[in-house]
């Protein structure tokens, strides 16, 4: 194989990466628990939280848990998609994204 057919795959594989991880980043991913929604976009920003039902100040620091469980939740998709979109064309990256 010549150099030059070795550059153009590798500026394909380069650009298929690219356009893979604009799909992740723009995707939406909602993490859940028994009170709280959170989403994230694939960039892991959370984009927006609800708060389920009515609480009082003694439920706080269940809620604050519950925040934590739901973020996690949507933090572990996002990597979840990444590994399955990006898994194949970046082993070996070393942890790119």
């Amino acid at each position: 194989m010549n150099m030059q057919n070795l550059m153009a795959q590798a500026q394909k594989m380069q650009r298929d990466m690219q356009k893979k991880k604009e799909e992740i980043d723009s995707t939406l991913f909602t993490g859940t628990s028994e009170m709280v929604e959170v989403v994230y976009n694939g960039k892991k920003e959370m984009v927006s939280i609800k708060i389920k039902g009515d609480l009082d100040k003694d439920d706080l620091e269940i809620l604050e848990d519950m925040i934590v469980l739901a973020s996690k939740e949507a933090t572990n998709k996002i990597d979840q998609e990444i590994e399955d979109k990006m898994g194949s064309l970046g082993a070996g990256l070393g942890g790119l994204f």
